[in-house]
């Protein structure tokens, strides 16, 4: 199907998991609240509410910090099994549309709806609908993104937060992308970000003016995909087995470390931050890998592959701690460490395809 004639709706719910907490306890409504681990405790934020977030607070941020930023902040443990319940009443909600769906995590979906005959087809009615049923069978809010690609459609439902649909219709796409900043763009981090800044590219604009083959000079393969998003075009289809292939995260340091005691502090504050995105996917995982930079730029990589999968803090740390015995660091400085998983089993994978039968609308949304 040519893309323009797609029709694709990206959910994502409005601080899932700390307003699943406000849900169940109405005291912590219009209070800042963050779900993870204790200051006290070098935890980390898994989610935060609305409230919390006007304070700077953030997921990934460490609890401590947070604590600093607000002195009322209130700490919730997460209930992962409590947000999987509410996970499964949202995803009963979207097979009511389609069975098109491709789930990102406990509480962000892709849906394709090309076929769809509800509303007449109309994608942006479809999506209303979609927000008013979940809110009326969990009593949650979300926002929605409505466009022709996956790309503009995650684009689209971050644009009106929170509860908030927004629409990028083909004739109207590149208008809204080109003037966004470059990190907005799927798959551009931190590093490649400031890459591009260096090559004086600051906004989507910047990529298209640039050009395919200057992009794939710097960047490589990429640089095509990149200049294919500058277009607002991505082919990527919405897959209901998609299945992630590793989780990972890394910190690079503004002074090189030493202290053995200094790079373990680190590597578990990495491994707290892995296991919540492990639980946010509902994912295990059998390989975890560590990696290691040292000061002179060498860099390398130390793995395990248990028969069982890991899933806690308490399986994965000590051997996280037998990895790093395998480095030299401690001898040697290091700048930069990195924490990920792999050869991942997603526990609850989605098993719905196909779409729902119908003639394709020409109404497109």
């Amino acid at each position: 199907m040519p893309e323009s004639f797609r029709k694709i709706i990206h959910i994502d719910m409005d601080a899932f998991f700390a307003s699943v907490e406000q849900l169940d306890n109405p005291d912590l409504l219009g209070k800042p609240l963050v779900v993870g681990g204790s200051p006290d405790s070098r935890g980390v934020v898994a989610a935060a509410s609305y409230e919390a977030r006007q304070f700077g607070i953030h997921s990934a941020m460490s609890s401590f910090k947070a604590s600093q930023l607000c002195k009322d902040l209130v700490f919730v443990r997460p209930r992962i099994a409590r947000y999987r319940e509410v996970s499964q009443q949202i995803h009963t909600v979207f097979r009511r549309f389609t069975g098109l769906i491709e789930p990102l995590s406990l509480d962000e979906a892709y849906l394709d709806v090309s076929a769809n005959t509800h509303y007449k087809g109309s994608a942006t009615y479809i999506a209303k609908a979609i927000k008013a049923d979940i809110k009326k069978d969990t009593g949650l809010t979300a926002s929605a993104g409505v466009s022709y690609n996956k790309f503009l459609a995650k684009l689209a439902s971050d644009m009106d937060k929170p509860d908030g649909l927004f629409v990028i219709e083909p004739k109207k796409a590149l208008a809204i992308i080109h003037d966004l900043p470059v990190k907005k763009l799927f798959g551009v981090g931190k590093v490649t970000a400031k890459k591009m800044h260096r090559l004086n590219i600051h906004k989507i604009s910047d990529l298209a003016r640039m050009g395919e083959a200057q992009l794939c000079q710097h960047f490589g393969k990429q640089g095509s995909y990149y200049y294919s998003l500058s277009q607002g075009v991505d082919n990527r289809e919405v897959n209901p087995h998609r299945v992630r292939k590793s989780i990972g995260r890394e910190t690079t340091f503004t002074q090189d470390i030493y202290q053995r005691s200094d790079l373990e502090q680190h590597i578990e504050t990495l491994l707290v931050q892995v296991i919540g995105h492990m639980q946010k996917h509902e994912v295990f995982a059998k390989t975890i890998t560590l990696k290691v930079k040292y000061h002179d730029f060498t860099l390398i990589t130390r793995s395990h592959t248990s028969e069982q999968y890991y899933s806690v803090k308490e399986q994965m740390l000590p051997q996280l701690m037998g990895l790093l015995d395998k480095t030299q660091a401690g001898d040697k400085a290091v700048r930069l460490l990195g924490v990920s998983v792999s050869k991942l089993y997603a526990e609850n994978r989605s098993k719905h395809d196909g779409a729902s039968k119908g003639s394709l609308q020409t109404r497109l949304f």
